[in-house]
């Protein structure tokens, strides 16, 4: 997230200098595909062995969620997902693999291997990075497939808890 916010700011600094202006708005023009922040994401149950089951899990998580995550996923993104130029409409939710058009694109290889990352297409380009990857930690990790707060995982006791250490440690954050 940091480094998205600095490449920002300098991009913004190096158009200043050639005179051209910079937009982050997620469709600036109205025939043309949108700008989206697709956001990848694994943890280490991801990635390791049996991971697809917990890929799976995470969409059906993210799918009981999606209105949720939409309202934080930047401003005038309805305006981006409309259901075509390689984007879900705003109101549903999709995961495959391999599939552009989807919410949530799964890699063909992670699917070859059964486990691995996703990325979420639905951000938009005007995103804040810290708040996606806020909605996307607690969805995956402390809801159910019904959108439900899992009382002991929300509580940061047991499994979860010495799962999230796991994860964030072996991640380097």
């Amino acid at each position: 997230a940091d480094d998205l916010w600095m490449a920002r700011y300098l991009l913004q600094r190096v158009a200043e200098v050639f005179m051209v202006n910079v937009t982050f708005m997620p469709k600036p023009v109205h025939d043309w595909a949108g700008i989206g922040g697709h956001t990848n994401y694994s943890t280490t149950s991801t990635r390791n062995p049996g991971g697809w089951d917990v890929i799976m899990k995470h969409c059906e998580r993210l799918k009981a969620r999606h209105l949720e995550h939409m309202e934080a996923y930047g401003s005038d993104n309805e305006l981006r997902l409309v259901g075509n130029d390689e984007t879900q409409s705003f109101n549903r939710f999709s995961y495959g693999v391999g599939d552009r058009s989807a919410s949530i694109r799964i890699p063909v290889k992670a699917a070859a291997r059964k486990c691995g990352y996703y990325e979420d297409r639905r951000p938009a380009a005007n995103m804040d990075p810290y708040l996606v990857t806020r909605m996307i930690v607690e969805t995956t990790l402390f809801y159910d497939e019904n959108g439900n707060p899992i009382p002991e995982q929300s509580k940061g006791k047991g499994k979860v808890e010495k799962g999230l250490r796991e994860d964030v440690s072996k991640d380097g954050h």
